[in-house]
C-alpha cells in the first residue's frame, strides 16, 4: 500500500494556510502581498520538501527499494526532510554531502540527519559535481546496495509533480508567485502547473544563482517557458551566510506579521521582495503570493539572535 501523508504525521489533506501580510508592509506600492505557509505542514518535513519527496518515496516503495540515496550540503533542508521521511517509511537513507570531511563538526542540520539514522558520506566539491554523471551514480549504486537515487533537491519528474500539488492550492487572483530557489525544482514545478499568465519569480540564496534560470528553463514545458525570472541580489555573502542586517529584518518581520522566516532561504527572499516593492519593481496592481518553503531548523545556526 502506498503511504499517505498521515503515515508521516503530516496533515492528511495537505491543506495549506494563506496568511495576509499587514498592509503597512506594502502600501501604497502594490495591491496585496500574502504568504502561503507551507512551513506549517510539519515540524521537520516542512514546506516544499514534503511535496518534492512524496512521489519519490512512494515510487521507491512501489518499486521495492529498501533504501534511498540523495545529495546535499551542510545546510540542506532536503537532506533533513529525506532523512525523516526515510525513517517514517522504514527504509534506510544515505546522503552524499559536499565540501566537508568526516572529522569536521556537523552543522545542526547534518546532526539532525544523523539522528534520524541517515548515513552521511562526505565528498569533495569536485566529486560532488559528478552527481549527474552516470558512471559515478552507478558506482554509488553498487557501493550502497542499489538504493533508489533521488537527485539533489528532489530535482526529477516525481519532485516536480509533487510541486504541482502546491500550485493546485494557489487561487487564480494572484499575479506574481514568489519562491526561494535552491535546485530549481519548486520553481519549475510551479511554472509547469500554473497558468502561463502568472509571473513566477525565483530568489536564489547563493552567489551567482542566476544560472538556475537555465536549469529551470530546461525542464519547463515549452508553452510555459515565459513570465519567469531568477534573482541572486540578496545572497548576503553566499549560501548559508547572513549578517546582522538580515537578522534584524527577520525579527522585524516576525514582530509585524507573526511569521518566522528561515535564515537560509525565505528570509533572503522576503528581504529582496521588500526592496523590490519599495523600488517600484512591481506594478501598482500586483497581487503577490510569497511561498514560505519551510526549513526553519536552519535557524539553529543563529540561535539566540532571533526573537522566536
Amino acid at each position: 500500500m502506498t503511504p499517505t501523508c498521515a503515515s508521516m504525521d503530516i496533515i492528511p489533506n495537505e491543506a495549506c494556510t494563506i496568511q495576509k501580510l499587514e498592509p503597512e508592509w506594502y502600501n501604497p506600492y502594490v495591491a496585496r502581498v500574502d504568504m502561503l505557509r507551507l512551513d506549517m505542514l510539519h515540524p521537520v518535513i516542512s514546506g516544499n520538501k514534503w511535496f518534492k519527496l512524496k512521489y519519490n518515496m512512494a515510487h521507491a516503495q512501489e518499486q521495492g527499494y529498501s533504501s534511498i540515496l540523495t545529495f546535499g550540503g551542510a545546510y540542506s533542508n532536503h537532506l533533513i526532510a529525506a532523512a525523516a521521511g526515510a525513517k517514517a517509511y522504514g527504509i534506510t537513507a544515505t546522503a552524499i554531502v559536499r565540501g566537508l570531511h568526516a572529522k569536521d563538526e556537523l552543522t545542526p542540520t547534518l546532526q539532525a540527519c544523523r539522528d534520524y539514522g541517515m548515513e552521511l558520506h562526505f565528498v569533495s566539491r569536485e566529486d560532488y559535481n559528478k552527481k549527474e554523471d552516470v558512471a559515478w551514480l552507478d558506482e554509488l549504486s553498487v557501493r550502497y546496495d542499489h538504493p533508489f537515487i533521488i537527485p539533489e533537491g528532489g530535482a526529477n519528474k516525481w519532485g516536480r509533480a509533487g510541486v504541482g500539488d502546491i500550485a493546485s492550492q494557489i487561487p487564480a487572483n494572484y499575479t506574481h508567485i514568489c519562491v526561494s530557489i535552491g535546485s530549481g525544482t519548486t520553481m519549475a514545478g510551479l511554472r509547469n502547473a500554473l497558468n502561463s499568465d502568472k509571473i513566477v519569480l525565483g530568489y536564489a540564496p547563493m552567489k551567482g544563482g542566476t544560472y538556475l534560470a537555465d536549469e529551470v528553463a530546461a525542464v519547463v514545458d515549452a508553452d510555459k517557458n515565459s513570465h519567469m525570472q531568477v534573482f541572486d541580489n540578496w545572497h548576503f555573502g553566499g549560501f548559508g551566510k547572513w549578517n546582522e542586517d538580515l537578522l534584524h529584518f527577520m525579527n522585524d518581520f516576525h514582530s509585524q506579521h507573526a511569521i518566522p522566516l528561515d535564515v537560509v532561504y525565505t528570509a533572503k527572499m522576503m528581504y529582496g521582495i521588500e526592496e523590490q516593492i519599495l523600488s517600484g519593481y512591481f506594478p501598482p496592481d500586483a497581487a503577490i503570493l510569497c511561498i514560505h518553503t519551510g526549513g526553519l531548523q536552519g535557524n539553529a545556526t543563529v540561535k539566540g539572535k532571533l526573537i522566536y
